[in-house]
């Protein structure tokens, strides 16, 4: 098996599919890739893409697992195991939707799906075991990144900054890379700028909040607000925004910071929706304002922390939030600067963090540091990551 490893690891290309799973809960994106080369000369070619949806069931489940209240050691146990396959039939899927056998991949590089996130104590925990990823596939799997960082005093997030610098940066252009998964996150790169220059760091709340919303206004029969269609029938109650900014007190840490479930709870969307109630407002009103909060919070976060070092020429958005028509004409509407899909820059944004973390997998077996110390708060720069190598016949 060492000499499989080395057979990889001597490859100019490797074929290396990358998971990831986030605080949305939509599913296991998983991307079908091509990697050569290494940090700044890395090039790839995607291949193919699909999200393995998660059952209404394994997402409350997983929503458990979030929440102190509800989650329970065997079910950490359990679910662990049952996700770890789950992310190896999404491997296999992504293969088969390519036309492409599983044999040939070269690598798996998995986010995992974290459960809950505690910087401040430099402690995290993914779960979707690797060991399973490997048994299902056949294929050396690669993950548990944030772990190594946090061993160095780190956050152990963001690490998607780390490829945005790789992928996106422009020699012309002062860019700003936004993610708008459960949580939305920023990645500024000056333009010609070193990798010393990236700032980053999650700026708040992005579809968490919204999709507990649209949980409650529609009694449970949709889990998210497709398009923003929902949202755009309500008006913006302006000092009501106004008062839910100044009442969030991550908004004021400063960077580098990272945050989750943990903070934006399912309790937090709650008492958001009864204190819009009690302010008179109907069910498209407060999706409409906390909506806009996820917007202006971006804004706010930029102003306070990006703007008095560099100013933005253009703002790619990806994540699913990116689908979002409001969240997307308020940003255009409070951000001086072009924002566009990310689409139009490379790849589809929807593959955008799958394709990292197979970028950040192939660091990882190259023996090279794959983390952004300003990014994550770590001491040093930092080899993230954990090797699984499958039993074959």
């Amino acid at each position: 098996m060492l000499n499989c490893l080395n057979d990889v690891l001597n490859k100019k290309k490797r074929l290396a599919i990358g998971l990831m799973s986030g605080t949305s809960l939509d599913g296991i994106d998983a991307c079908l890739l091509e990697i050569e080369g290494n940090y700044v000369d890395s090039r790839i070619k995607v291949i193919d893409f699909l999200t393995l949806d998660y059952t209404g069931e394994e997402k409350e489940r997983i929503l458990k697992l979030c929440n102190i209240k509800t989650s329970t050691v065997d079910e950490i146990c359990y679910m662990n195991t049952y996700l770890g396959n789950k992310m190896g039939q999404a491997a296999a899927a992504v293969c088969q939707k390519a036309n492409i056998s599983i044999s040939n991949v070269d690598f798996i590089s998995s986010h995992g799906q974290t459960i809950h996130h505690m910087p401040d104590q430099n402690s995290t925990l993914q779960i979707g075991e690797l060991s399973n990823i490997a048994a299902v596939t056949g294929c050396i799997t690669v993950g548990d990144f944030r772990p190594s960082d946090m061993a160095y005093g780190g956050q152990g997030a963001p690490l998607v900054p780390y490829t945005d610098y790789i992928l996106f940066s422009s020699k012309e252009k002062n860019r700003v890379l936004l993610n708008l998964g459960g949580i939305a996150n920023v990645t500024v790169l000056k333009a010609a700028g070193k990798e010393e220059d990236v700032v980053a760091f999650d700026t708040g709340p992005a579809n968490v909040l919204i999709d507990e919303i649209v949980k409650i206004i529609t009694g449970g029969e949709m889990s998210f607000d497709d398009g923003g269609k929902l949202a755009l029938q309500g008006t913006i109650d302006d000092q009501w925004l106004y008062e839910i900014l100044i009442n969030d007190k991550y908004l004021l840490k400063k960077p580098p910071k990272s945050t989750g479930r943990e903070y934006y709870t399912n309790e937090y969307a709650y008492c958001m929706y009864e204190w819009g109630r009690k302010r008179g407002l109907g069910n498209f009103d407060i999706l409409a304002t906390i909506t806009a909060y996820t917007a202006k919070s971006i804004q706010h976060q930029l102003n306070k922390f990006v703007l008095e070092k560099c100013k933005i020429d253009e703002l790619y958005v990806s994540g699913g939030g990116a689908h979002n028509q409001m969240i997307m004409k308020l940003l255009s509407d409070y951000i001086d600067a072009e924002v566009k899909n990310i689409n139009e820059l490379y790849f589809s944004g929807d593959a955008k963090e799958a394709v990292a973390f197979a970028i950040l997998g192939n660091e990882f077996l190259s023996g090279r540091t794959n983390n952004i110390p300003n990014a994550t708060g770590s001491d040093r720069k930092v080899i993230m990551g954990k090797l699984v190598l499958p039993t074959n016949n």
